[in-house]
């Protein structure tokens, strides 16, 4: 295997030449662009599903992150460079793939409060009212590019610019499971109780990691979320009924 193993792709965002890289003892990195851009998503999109409908023998997991795959193998039924040729193959065709429609979730929040301490550092930071903040962050459809960190966490792309905002200094020992926050020109939900840098403005009352359930997340990679604000009271009207 070799990072000279590469081969032409075409669109902005995009590496020209696909680059290859060890993950480990059992992973292939198979990266498409740098930073975040739908055109480079899509790519990773694409790839993902046609590794999961025509899965080369080896393969175990393919995981879509906002740039890359990681492609995890067992070494026993292939190597690297056998997974490089079926990616090689696959992309000749990438251009007639066909992504699956994807679904929007919706996330009722409650923004501000205790719910959402950091609101008033990102109004203040992008000059805009709390008032605007909310009406802007619930305002987009968002991608979900990629989910990790903890389980159900989902990376999103398309935040408007003026509500971008930095990490906190020193990261909270313990976020509340539901936070939403904002970190860089990123916006994501909480799914369990961890530590984290982001700044909070709200919280959803909403389950999103159930790991006793058939399909444990509400939501996967390629779908839509969209957040609508609440009121405290259907806030705890949601929350009860979830319990």
């Amino acid at each position: 295997m070799s990072e000279s193993r590469q081969n032409s792709v075409a669109g902005e965002g995009l590496y020209r030449r696909t680059r290859f890289k060890a993950a480990g003892d059992r992973g292939l990195l198979v990266e498409y662009g740098v930073g975040i851009a739908p055109e480079i998503n899509a790519r990773v999109l694409a790839m993902a599903q046609q590794l999961e409908t025509q899965r080369p023998a080896g393969l175990v997991e393919v995981v879509p992150t906002y740039r890359s795959l990681l492609l995890v193998y067992e070494p026993l039924e292939t190597n690297p460079s056998a997974l490089e040729n079926e990616v090689l193959a696959l992309e000749a065709g990438l251009g007639e793939v066909k992504l699956d429609k994807p679904k929007t979730v919706v996330i009722p929040v409650c923004y501000g409060g205790e719910y959402g301490p950091d609101i008033d550092f990102v109004a203040q930071n992008s000059g805009l009212s709390v008032e605007e903040v909310v009406a802007r962050h619930t305002a987009p459809a968002y991608p979900i590019y990629m989910i990790g960190f903890t389980p159900g966490f989902p990376f999103l792309g398309g935040l408007d610019v003026r509500l971008h905002a930095p990490r906190l200094a020193t990261p909270r020992h313990r976020v509340a499971r539901g936070s939403v926050g904002i970190a860089g020109a990123q916006t994501g939900v909480y799914p369990l109780e961890s530590p984290g840098g982001w700044r909070l403005i709200g919280r959803t009352p909403l389950t999103l990691f159930a790991p006793e359930k058939r399909e444990p997340f509400l939501y996967s990679v390629g779908d839509l979320l969209r957040f609508e604000a609440i009121t405290p009271s259907e806030f705890e009207r949601l929350e009860a009924e979830a319990k």
